[in-house]
């Protein structure tokens, strides 16, 4: 099992080695670490386009353009790179209107996505029209607690994903918000909402388990934290074990950085928002030892 040290800092530690370097011990600063990037959206809401200059928000930001080539020069720095999006890719401005999320898949692959999970938006469409737009996404999309078995959408979402990175295994899956109060029933037809902290205990334990992931990732679009009795990320990741990043959604909840709070075996476990409309893009680093360990940070980058 892998231990986590997420956000550490540790002054003395780092006084200790430079002090070894400086006695000729240079091997202490040369210990391989494997370096991974996870790049993250969420809420995007159809903002193919920049806001105009005229918004009182956001004005002049955002727009694929501007992050794709965001994205192209992070790749750059580190081609170990995962490509992540957390819900509510569909619905917010014309062009989802006209061309019904054709438009959103096709640009988030040629972007490179990996993988993405279903927002209540997503379901704007129907279940028929988020269907019909499944072979523009050429990136997974993973649903663990929506049932679709009854639907059009059954085969075209998986549970669970893994990749493999520079040789580190990591399991992603996918939470989707209580659709009853959302979503019109005729839009999501039979598709069954299922508990997500049931749900989540059995992802983790396929994929840190069974499938013995170094690193486990929820694309989570139930919101990051409410006022009322209600799953989120902070009840997530408090109630749950084995998540070492929770990529949330749903609220719209601009984050100046991760959120670092502790799982049902006291472990750290970090969750990470980054507002909508494109407005910015999530990156997290980790960095694997070659003796198990684990240290991450995050920043928010403007786009």
């Amino acid at each position: 099992m892998m231990k986590r040290r997420i956000f550490l800092k540790n002054s003395a530690a780092a006084a200790t080695v430079a002090g070894l370097a400086s006695t000729g011990f240079t091997s202490v600063l040369a210990e391989p670490k494997k370096h991974i990037t996870i790049l993250h959206t969420n809420d995007v809401h159809s903002h193919i386009e920049p806001f105009p200059p005229e918004d009182p928000s956001f004005a002049n930001k955002g727009g694929v353009a501007r992050r794709l080539t965001l994205i192209q020069k992070l790749r750059q720095q580190n081609p170990n790179t995962l490509l992540l999006d957390a819900g509510d890719i569909f619905q917010g401005t014309p062009y989802f209107n006209f061309y019904g999320g054709e438009l959103e898949f096709k640009l988030m692959s040629m972007m490179g996505y990996d993988a993405a999970t279903v927002g209540n938006h997503d379901f704007d469409n129907g279940v028929g029209g988020l269907a019909a737009q499944m072979p523009n996404a050429k990136f997974k999309m993973i649903a663990s607690n929506y049932d679709f078995s009854n639907t059009i959408m059954d085969g075209l979402t998986t549970p669970h994903e893994t990749f493999d990175v520079d040789g580190i295994k990591i399991g992603v899956f996918g939470l989707g918000i209580q659709l009853q109060g959302l979503v019109n029933p005729g839009m999501s037809k039979e598709t069954k909402y299922l508990d997500p902290i049931e749900i989540t205990q059995d992802m983790t334990r396929i994929l840190k388990q069974e499938e013995k992931c170094d690193l486990v990732i929820c694309l989570s679009h139930l919101g990051y934290k409410y006022e009322f009795d209600k799953v989120s990320d902070i009840v997530l990741a408090q109630k749950t074990k084995n998540i070492d990043l929770i990529i949330g959604g749903h609220t719209h909840t601009f984050l100046p950085k991760p959120t670092i709070t502790t799982n049902a075996d006291g472990k750290k476990v970090m969750i990470n928002q980054v507002g909508w409309g494109g407005i910015n893009l999530g990156k997290i680093d980790f960095y694997f030892d070659s003796s198990g360990n684990t240290e991450g940070e995050g920043v928010v980058i403007n786009v």
